[in-house]
Order: C-alpha cells, then structure tokens, then sequence
C-alpha cells in the first residue's frame, strides 16, 4: 500500500518522464543498450537539441544517469531493473488497452 508521501512523488515522477512519448522512446532505446546522445537522436529521428532537454528531464528524474566514456558521454538506465519495469508496464498496459472499457475513455479524453 502507497502512504508514504516519498513512495507517491516517485511514482508521479516516473509517470511524468513517461508522459512524452519522446521520453519514452529514449527509455525503450535504453532498455536495449547505453546509447551516446547523437547516435539516439539519429536513431528516434530527432534534434540533438530536442533530445537533449529530454534527457536532462529523464536525468532529472533519475531514470538515466550519464556515463563518461573518453571525450563522449554515453546514458544508460539508471539501474538495470527498469528495463524490465517497462517490460512488465507495457505488457499491462497493452492487456489493459485490448479492454474496449479503455478504448471508450479514450475517446471521451480521459486518456
């Protein structure tokens, strides 16, 4: 059971990190492999700029950590338990999603 006030601000964290879909495609890229920033921009189509802010969100909210490697700086998840964290949030989300009760609240813009 969620109570404590600390338990709730990093569950609402997490879910603004993953409120962008941007955001979340850096973590699912993450999941697979550390990446370098330019080499995740090119690969999710985006501005190094744009990718950047994106990153400094996801450090901020300790989801990734920065990692030096030589003149380049390489991220990766924060700890390796969130690659699986997602695995087991979108499998959930995809069952729940199949629920035409989603769907409707969807379309009524509870979603």
């Amino acid at each position: 059971m969620l109570t404590v006030a600390s338990d709730i601000e990093v569950l609402a964290r997490f879910g603004r990190a993953l409120a962008d879909p941007i955001r979340c495609r850096i973590l699912l890229a993450l999941r697979e492999a550390a990446a370098y920033p330019s080499d995740l921009a090119e690969t999710l189509e985006v501005s190094r700029t744009r990718l950047s802010n994106h990153l400094a969100c996801l450090r901020d909210c300790g989801l990734v950590v920065t990692v030096p490697d030589g003149r380049r700086t390489r991220y990766e998840l924060a700890d390796e338990r969130l690659g699986g964290a997602l695995d087991h949030l979108l499998a959930a989300v995809v069952a729940v999603e199949s629920d035409t009760t989603c769907a409707d609240s969807a379309e009524k813009g509870c979603c």
